[in-house]
């Protein structure tokens, strides 16, 4: 059948000899077929013919009276048809082995022209001056044939060889990439010039051909390197060319070109707007001009003496006559120009003047000082405050006079603090012309005046001078440090029952003579203890409770009223009570006894008036501490470092004196009301551990540096114990220095003179523990059981009497850490207080009281 056996497609090798032989195997098959063919039909012909003969035959042996049968005649005709057809099929065979032999001959022949064009090609592939990839589809990956010189940077690497932007340059890299997917997806053929890292030049071309897609880099001679690097070349500076067209074509501002003969060759979209052209096209075309006649002259004939033409220029815009600065360059081939609107630049410097001069009226009507000089420290502005605080005159204030003399004045009139350099004091001053940041001084005046300058550096030279006046200021800050302390003692020391109660129903305050007026156990009464805890204590105490009264006037939303009243309990003690409500929401109720005072009135009637002054007092004290104490006496504190730093000026050494009094009176009294703070907020259940890595050796330096200054003051000497220590341990640094510097603290104030305290860490199976160790006269026994009370405080041998809450904060954040604190003590044995912590907090809890 035709199309049998077909040769096999895409199988080409190199040389030829497996195609040949399939295509002489082919001929010799159909050769074979046609031989067969004819055999047969030359034995079917032989049949034919001799099968009459040997019927003819038969007849003949019949009549001459041989015996022939009929079988003996069919292969007697049989056997000559065979022996005819092999005759003629041998005739046939020589003659198509010849053919075939011819066939064979001249097919031997294309073969081996075919193998030389072949080596040809693959030597012209192989040379060292390109390098070609073939795709031959999608899915197969690319064959390289051919290498580049080393000169040109190209890897032989197949890998480093497809990853163009490793060798070539990046904008070559990018074309060649697209114009490869270009290539491949629509069949896009090109041709372009790639510049190496080694900056030479490759010319690649690519083009498709059937199912091949074909890219060859070629590496060009020198003169066609210089061709291709000017083509690079002009290829970035039509690049360039283009992005600085586009970008004058983008700004709102009108820019020309013009060529040698004064013509417009170009002009941008805001020049077409400007001369209300339809676009840069029809402006040009139409020669209209953005300057009048008169403004071009002025431009050629500047032109003529010097390139650059800078000047403002006026033209109309819209109807409206407006002011642009206009600069204009003239080159060999002609000039081009640029424009900025101008009056934009005006409006906004006559808003600036309204604005200062609105700014001036404004600080004229302030009661603060302000004076500006500027940077040649000359007087540019001042406001009335000014003058009255330096009682200046007029007309000389208003000659703009030096910032040094100006001093110099003050101090001749006695109006400056005495200095006993001045002249350094003045340059220190001055300095502020030269400083970044703000300064801030403080100046007390020979006149009793506290004045807080600031002198603040302005962003184009000069100083700005703001003068306050705090000396009221500062004797208020004064009578109220002198109140809150005379309110805390007497709060303390009252026979009156005092208990406040916070928008939650929670204990806020309460002194000792409200527990022991009502009997409530230590247990009951304690901060954060709900009211109905201590009604229900209460009322089994008095046959009428008003506790009832009490908790509606606490945590009800009725209208906030003060109330009095008296309660006589079961014991026969007679209470009056207050109900007071405070600005902050929260309730107090004060208690006294009365029961005496039939046998006592007429003493009472006495010191009535007393009474009512110290209630007075209490009443008022009550109201200041429902405000934050923090802020002012962070703000005494800040003042307080200010007058004893050097830049404020000389004290006596009483006023030194005072002023560290002042100092250690309100650190002392800020750390009781950070202590309370910290304690309520344990108590509330809101308080949160920063869990982190604690370095021991940091902790304890930090808390012995704290105490530095007492030791010393009581030659007390600290011995530090860590060879069992680890390094570091998880917990919140910030307070485990807390706990530290308290029990320092503690140890200090019970210490004696010259002896030594010890500071211990080590660590335990359990944890790490900290211990401090003094030679104090010891805790009895039975104190033993209320050292960690809050506000229990006892001198018992110490040198001060502290708030009572140092051990308290100690147990509360030991314990939030989930770590035990206990006390080793004996009479003349000294005191040791061991603080164990977690090596890994369980978590973060509530403190136990």
């Amino acid at each position: 059948m035709p199309g049998e056996y077909p040769l096999p497609a895409g199988q080409a090798v190199s040389g030829g000899h497996e195609d040949s032989q399939n295509a002489t195997a082919g001929r010799s098959w159909h050769a074979l077929r046609r031989v067969g063919g004819w055999a047969a039909s030359a034995a079917l012909a032989t049949t034919a013919i001799c099968t009459p003969l040997g019927f003819a035959h038969a007849q003949q042996a019949s009549i001459a009276g041989l015996p022939v049968s009929t079988v003996e005649v069919i292969q007697l005709a049989m056997f000559v048809g065979v022996m005819g057809a092999a005759l003629i099929s041998a005739i046939a065979l020589i003659r198509e082995k010849g053919r075939i032999s011819a066939e064979n001959v001249e097919l031997r022949g294309r073969v081996a022209d075919l193998n030389a064009s072949l080596q040809r090609s693959e030597a012209l592939l192989n040379l060292r001056d390109q390098r070609v990839i073939v795709w031959a589809n999608e899915n197969k990956k690319p064959e390289l044939v051919g290498s580049l010189p080393i000169e040109t940077g190209a890897p032989d690497d197949r890998a480093a060889f497809l990853g163009f932007g490793r060798w070539l340059m990046p904008r070559s890299a990018a074309a060649l990439e697209n114009a490869i997917a270009a290539l491949r997806d629509k069949g896009t053929a090109f041709e372009l010039i790639a510049e190496t890292h080694a900056n030479a030049a490759l010319e690649v071309h690519g083009r498709k051909s059937g199912a091949h897609v074909i890219v060859r880099f070629v590496s060009i001679s020198e003169a066609q390197r210089g061709q291709a690097r000017l083509k690079l070349e002009n290829q970035r500076l039509s690049a360039e060319y283009e992005t600085l067209i586009g970008l004058l074509d983008a700004i709102d501002m009108p820019f020309w070109m013009r060529d040698a003969d004064g013509r417009l060759k170009w002009v941008n979209k805001a020049f077409a707007k400007a001369v209300e052209a339809v676009d840069s096209s029809a402006a040009i075309r139409d020669g209209k001009e953005f300057l009048g006649t008169q403004s071009r002259e002025a431009i050629v004939q500047q032109h003529q003496t010097q390139p650059l033409f800078q000047q403002t220029l006026s033209t109309v815009i819209d109807g409206d006559r407006k002011m642009f600065a206009v600069t204009d360059l003239v080159g060999k081939e002609g000039s081009a120009g640029i424009a900025a609107d101008m009056s934009a630049a005006d409006a906004i410097r006559e808003e600036y003047s309204q604005v200062v001069r609105s700014h001036a009226d404004t600080l004229d009507q302030v009661a603060t000082a302000v004076a500006t000089f500027d940077a040649g420290q000359k007087l540019r502005f001042y406001n009335n405050a000014f003058q009255k605080l330096w009682d200046l005159d007029a007309g000389y204030i208003s000659s703009a006079p030096d910032n040094a003399l100006l001093l110099d004045r003050l101090r001749s009139e006695r109006k400056l603090p005495e200095q006993q350099e001045w002249r350094r004091w003045k340059e220190n001053l001055l300095s502020a012309y030269r400083a970044v940041d703000p300064q801030e001084h403080l100046w007390h005046l020979p006149d009793g005046r506290t004045i807080r300058v600031v002198a603040n550096p302005q962003p184009k030279g000069g100083v700005t001078w703001v003068f306050e006046n705090l000396t009221e200021r500062i004797d208020l800050e004064s009578r109220y440090t002198t109140a809150v302390r005379v309110q805390g003692e007497t709060l303390d020391n009252l026979a009156e029952g005092v208990v406040v109660f916070g928008p939650d129903g929670r204990i806020r305050l309460f002194n000792p003579a409200f527990g022991q007026l009502w009997g409530v156990s230590h247990e009951v009464l304690r901060q954060n203890t709900h009211i109905s805890a201590i009604r229900a204590e209460c009322d089994t105490r008095a046959d009428n409770s008003p506790w009832g009264d009490f908790v509606s006037a606490v945590t009800g939303f009725d209208e906030r009223s003060d109330r009095h009243g008296q309660t006589e309990l079961k014991n026969g003690s007679v209470l009056q009570h207050a109900v007071i409500h405070l600005p902050n929401g929260q309730v107090m109720l004060t208690f006294v006894d009365v029961t005496d005072s039939v046998n006592v009135e007429r003493a009472l009637k006495d010191k009535n008036e007393a009474l009512q002054r110290a209630d007075q007092i209490k009443n008022e004290f009550v109201q200041h501490v429902s405000y934050e104490l923090r802020s002012p006496l962070t703000n005494i504190i800040g003042f307080t470092e200010l007058l004893s730093l050097p830049g404020t000026g000389p004290l006596s050494p009483r006023q030194r004196e005072y002023v560290e009094h002042i100092g250690s009176s309100s650190g002392v009294l800020l750390t009781i009301v950070n202590d309370i703070l910290d304690l309520a907020t344990v108590d509330a259940g809101i308080m949160q551990l920063d869990i982190s890595e604690v370095h021991v050796h940091r902790a304890i330096e930090a808390a012995a540096e704290l105490v530095a200054d007492r030791l010393e003051e009581h030659s007390i000497k600290l011995a530090i114990e860590i060879k069992g220590a680890p390094k570091s341990f998880n917990g919140d640094e910030t307070r485990v220095r807390q706990i530290l510097y308290n029990l320092l603290s503690n140890a200090v104030n019970y210490a004696p003179a010259a002896s030594t305290i010890t500071l211990a860490c080590r660590q335990r199976a359990e944890g790490v523990e900290f211990s401090v160790h003094d030679d104090g006269p010891g805790v009895p026994p039975e104190v033993l059981d209320t050292m960690f009370q809050r506000f229990e405080s006892r001198v018992n041998g110490g040198r001060k009497r502290g708030a009572g809450l140092g051990l308290s904060i100690v147990k509360s954040f030991v314990e939030l850490h989930g770590g035990t604190v206990r006390i080793d003590s004996g009479k003349d044995l000294g005191t040791t207080v061991i603080c164990l912590f977690p090596d890994m907090p369980a978590g973060v809890r509530v403190a136990a009281e």
